[in-house]
């Protein structure tokens, strides 16, 4: 099972051309989806009216690229952005796993004959999926696990998680019993998934690592996107703050609430 192409036994039924040109359709949903996304919500103006207004010190092309390595590595391949290290590790799992799944889904639709590896990275991604996303789901959400609400509990922020476990449940389901009810289901949930970015939060895996590109540029440049720093024996950097009260605390004061994970709600 692990080392056959699902889609070669469909093809006897369906025509690899349709499959191929499904795929395609999907590429170009999420393109039209992401363009319509950034026009509607104004995201991409946002970053450039912000590079533009910045009035802080210069920032080299040397610095930027070392800026641009940085956020790669650390908020865009490492998910650094996350201190929780069960949420980091969730994100990673579903992030990789959806990577190693489209990529192996697009090399065995196009290529029927494809064999070891792509069928077992077909698998292992949709697995990696259902681990991360499930856990994230049932263990690891905020209003679950701190706020005490139920996993069932669904709202229009959910789309693109539940989608996507949908897709790739359905998925392996039907890779596993090879049942044609399965794979309509699979159609329709991945047509949701890739269809659905400009109400869901598909795009925001590319906003995210520009986001963290310009939070980082606005450290270099000494903006801080106007926010107080960790330096607050600087006079300048006191005044940031935005409670009186609070500009002369100590730097670990309020980190209480990180002393247990709020499991007794």
């Amino acid at each position: 099972m692990f080392e056959i192409n699902p889609f070669a036994a469909l093809s006897v039924s369906i025509s690899p051309a349709v499959m191929q040109g499904f795929v395609v359709l999907m590429a170009l949903l999420v393109a039209a989806g992401t363009l319509f996304d950034v026009v509607h919500k104004g995201s991409a103006r946002y970053f450039f009216d912000n590079f533009r207004k910045k009035k802080g010190r210069p920032v080299g092309g040397g610095e930027l690229v070392s800026i641009a390595v940085k956020t790669a590595v650390v908020d865009v391949l490492a998910s650094g952005e996350f201190c929780n290290p069960r949420r980091r590790i969730a994100h990673l799992l579903g992030m990789y796993g959806f990577v190693i799944h489209v990529v192996a889904t697009v090399v065995l639709v196009f290529d029927l004959s494809a064999g070891s590896p792509w069928p077992q990275l077909w698998w292992l991604g949709g697995l990696m999926v259902l681990v991360g996303g499930y856990w994230f789901w049932f263990f690891i959400r905020v209003d679950v696990a701190a706020e005490g609400n139920s996993p069932f509990r669904v709202m229009r922020a959910d789309l693109f998680i539940l989608s996507l476990l949908a897709s790739v449940t359905l998925g392996l389901l039907w890779a596993y019993l090879q049942s044609m009810l399965l794979f309509g289901l699979y159609v329709i949930a991945t047509t949701v998934l890739f269809g659905s970015v400009p109400w869901s939060k598909f795009a925001h895996m590319f906003f995210k690592p520009a986001a963290a590109f310009e939070k980082r540029v606005s450290r270099a440049d000494g903006t801080v996107e106007n926010l107080p720093t960790l330096t607050r024996d600087d006079p300048a950097q006191q005044q940031r703050h935005s409670m009186e009260l609070l500009r002369d605390a100590p730097m670990d004061m309020g980190l209480g609430i990180k002393r247990e994970a709020p499991r007794h709600y």
